[in-house]
């Protein structure tokens, strides 16, 4: 696919001494990785993903590079499958480009419906662009990040289907639908929302030689299948136990997860 080739030039220039080999008819790929280089990087991405199927990849290796990483990457913000970027920079924030800026407030008035009724304390914030600032799509969004009284932040976000792809989506049914997202991961719990329970795990994977642990919600089908990975690549395995709800517990039952780590450091930078 596109995207995926895309992926692997964003790689080549994040690394050096990189090796890679993809055959005539694209389905067998050889990758030698090289040094995590990093430094200042442009990338163009492929418009078929949402620039947040690149940034998920980056926050893994950006504590492992030589340099700091500064990138610049242009392409599709949004989309169904991937993070939204706001979820990255911009938290809490309704969000529209070459539409009427009316769309975002009937978005706030539909998730405001929602989450009133739990709670008065709701802060959403407007983030309309138009012009030369607002891409060539039209669309809208939103992203909602729900902060517990000791920290921990769960997130949630919808965004607006592109012109010609899906049905059309009304702004009230969108700031209803991610409003509700929003209370099924409060719901889960957890300390990290199912979007980032992998990169919670994979830091605790490559963490000091000591156990670590941490308390989640259910775990998502993505988790679970990055769990295989980690044990295929580190032969690190996970203790996994259940911790059903009750008067300290609120919401859906959690799962405590404990692991080993393997020492990983980062051996261009200095200790001081």
């Amino acid at each position: 696919m596109d995207f995926e080739a895309s992926f692997i030039r964003l790689l080549d220039k994040l690394t050096n001494g990189s090796r890679i080999e993809i055959n005539q008819t694209g389905t067998t790929l050889y990758y030698q990785p090289g040094l995590l280089y990093g430094g200042a990087v442009e990338h163009d991405c492929s418009v078929l993903r949402g620039i947040g199927y690149y940034l998920e990849a980056l926050l893994c290796l950006a504590p492992f590079m030589k340099h700091p990483l500064k990138i610049v990457l242009r392409g599709v913000t949004n989309d169904q499958v991937d993070p939204s970027y706001h979820d990255f920079l911009n938290p809490g924030c309704r969000y529209s480009v070459r539409v009427s800026p009316q769309m975002a407030n009937r978005i706030v008035d539909s998730a405001r419906s929602v989450l009133n009724k739990f709670i008065p304390d709701i802060y959403i914030y407007t983030d309309h662009m138009k012009g030369v600032n607002s891409g060539k799509s039209p669309g809208f969004g939103l992203s909602l990040v729900a902060e517990t009284t000791n920290g921990t932040f769960l997130s949630a976000e919808l965004a607006s289907n592109p012109q010609g792809q899906g049905a059309a989506v009304l702004p009230e049914d969108l700031g209803r639908n991610c409003a509700k997202l929003l209370l099924e991961e409060i719901y889960r719990g957890g300390c990290v929302d199912s979007t980032n329970q992998s990169l919670v795990l994979l830091l605790m994977t490559l963490g000091q030689q000591d156990v670590s642990k941490v308390l989640l919600g259910p775990l998502s089908p993505y988790t679970i299948e990055f769990l295989r990975h980690l044990k295929s690549f580190f032969q690190v395995m996970f203790k996994i136990e259940t911790k059903p709800c009750g008067e300290e517990l609120k919401g859906g039952d959690k799962v405590l997860m404990t692991c080993v780590g393997i020492g990983f450091s980062n051996l261009s930078k200095t200790l001081k």
